[in-house]
């Protein structure tokens, strides 16, 4: 009997790439293309739900802003939210709608992020991208969570600037581009900790090079905390820039882990010790063909 090398699928556009999983610039485009695409029509679906729970999720967005509203009037001083434009109520609720599809397909955005950055990993490996996406979406939603606990603060000291004299009245629009800005900047520096492991996996960085740069980690993370927190105030940048130094140190530890388990791997098969430009020796057994059933099927016994 002999067996023909698997074919590609019918209606298959996408050549394959090589071992490497290199690629021409063209193809890049297209797979960044269809990677963008796939993300947007999951925000816009997950839009879609946040347009019918709009008033469930526009509360739950006004409940700090109400609470700090309420010690300000108490204190003498004139705030309030507004709507200053006919068109307002509507923008409204399209912002809120489209803050909640990036919440909601996250995990879907995600998984097309990983999958374009990581082209050439073995199917073997692909599994990683389940994990990367197990554990970027949870912290995604704590550094929401956590800017979401400490808005009210933000809101205090930027609204206790107010004059008693004058009157504030905040439009409601630029409390939700405030509030999706600030919460989506602390649900993204979480992910921090996700690239640094990604890097480490795909062979990019090691953990003795990240331990290396640990002043400039610290001074960077410091530096963006600084910048993205609206208030700029001592303790808002605290609560950004330490959980985020807590999860790079795991980070580190799984790369120094990770480092570990390869270095293992590589001294069992003889690659330990090789330079760059050296080569490496050849494994020479025989695989089996990565055949489909319909393949087999297809190639029926020989005659000859």
């Amino acid at each position: 009997m002999s067996l023909r090398p698997r074919r590609r699928r019918e209606g298959s556009r996408r050549p394959p790439t090589d071992d490497e999983g290199r690629m021409p610039l063209v193809e890049h485009l297209r797979e960044l293309r269809s990677r963008l695409g796939r993300s947007f029509l999951a925000i816009f679906l997950g839009a879609v739900v946040g347009w019918f729970y709009y008033d469930e999720i526009i509360t739950a967005i006004l409940r700090p802003f109400n609470a700090v509203i309420a010690e300000a009037q108490a204190e003498g001083r004139d705030v309030k939210p507004i709507l200053s434009g006919i068109t307002d109520a509507f923008t409204l609720q399209l912002q809120v709608a489209l803050m909640a599809g990036i919440v909601l397909a996250a995990p879907i955005w995600l998984y097309q992020l990983w999958r374009f950055v990581t082209p050439g990993l073995h199917r073997h490996e692909r599994r990683w991208a389940y994990v990367f996406v197990g554990a970027a979406f949870p912290l995604f939603l704590l550094g929401m969570g956590l800017a979401y606990l400490f808005l009210p603060q933000a809101l205090r000291l930027l609204l206790g600037f107010t004059p008693e004299s004058v009157g504030n009245y905040v439009p409601i629009k630029d409390y939700i581009s405030f509030v999706l800005r600030m919460m989506l900047v602390f649900g993204l520096g979480f992910l921090a900790p996700i690239l640094v492991v990604v890097l480490n996996l795909v062979g990019i960085l090691s953990a003795h090079r990240f331990a290396s740069w640990w002043r400039y980690v610290i001074m960077i993370t410091l530096v963006f905390a600084a910048v993205a927190t609206p208030t700029g105030d001592p303790i808002t940048m605290a609560v950004f820039a330490g959980p985020i130094l807590v999860l790079l140190m795991g980070a580190f530890g799984i790369c120094w882990v990770n480092d570990r388990r390869r270095a293992r791997r590589d001294t069992a098969e003889g690659f330990a010790g090789l330079s760059d430009d050296e080569a490496s020796p050849l494994d020479l057994t025989p695989e089996p063909l990565d055949l489909d059933a319909d393949d087999v099927h297809d190639a029926g016994p020989s005659t000859r």
